[in-house]
């Protein structure tokens, strides 16, 4: 029992090394190269733990390595922006100028759902509200609010007409009612018609995405528009 503790706790400060050796992003952001390293580094480091038959360096040399072999990728990340490219990636804007990058959207495989639940997460319940939103190499979604969407002080709210709190209702996703929503708004079908008609859609199927606000104002996108 005594020798389980001793691998284990040697094993254990290995580990805490490394990653301390690999850098404070490793605990905070990690990367996708860092994710597979901190992955294969507790797998790793799991085997010589659980079987004391198997030689303590066969955990401790393989961590060793993958540490090194971390750290010097990161130093060719850090002096070369092509080959940064390459393992980490590149931030993908997904939305600009208040619109929806479809193009982005699909070939991140990212989307309406995990867009608008992103969106909630970051603070912010209404697209319409959003300037700019980048999907980051970490993963994280970036949010750069709309100049007239900052919020207004409890004093001024009546007096500016700032918008009532609330969930926006998502009324229409990638070209289909969602009728729950719908109900949930207090609007009727012939509103949805008249809205979308007001933008030049033909039919509700020609509608990417369709919010109503709390306070009444309407978000509309049509199918592959600034893309």
């Amino acid at each position: 029992m005594l020798i389980i503790v001793i691998r284990t706790l040697i094993l254990y400060s290995v580990v805490v090394l490394s990653l301390r050796i690999m850098g404070k992003r490793q605990i905070g952001e990690l990367q996708p190269a860092e994710l597979v390293v901190a992955i294969m580094i507790s797998d790793l480091a799991t085997i010589p733990m659980e079987s004391v038959n198997s030689p303590l360096m066969a955990g401790i040399v393989p961590v060793i390595t993958l540490m090194f072999a971390e750290v010097f990728l990161s130093f060719l990340s850090l002096k070369s922006r092509a080959f940064r490219r390459i393992v980490v990636g590149s931030p993908s804007v997904v939305i600009y100028g208040g619109r929806i990058i479809e193009r982005e959207m699909e070939r991140m495989r990212f989307n309406l759902d995990d867009l608008l639940e992103e969106l909630r997460l970051a603070g912010c319940a209404d697209i319409s509200d959003v300037e700019v939103a980048v999907v980051e190499t970490s993963g994280k979604l970036s949010i750069i609010p709309r100049a007239d969407a900052k919020a207004a002080s409890a004093d001024d709210t009546e007096r500016r007409g700032a918008r009532a709190s609330g969930l926006p209702c998502t009324i229409i996703m990638d070209g289909k009612i969602n009728d729950y929503e719908l109900r949930r708004s207090g609007r009727d079908i012939a509103f949805v018609n008249k809205s979308i008609s007001e933008r030049g859609a033909g039919s509700i199927k020609d509608v990417f995405l369709m919010t109503l606000s709390p306070n009444g104002k309407v978000y509309i996108q049509l199918k592959g528009r600034l893309q």
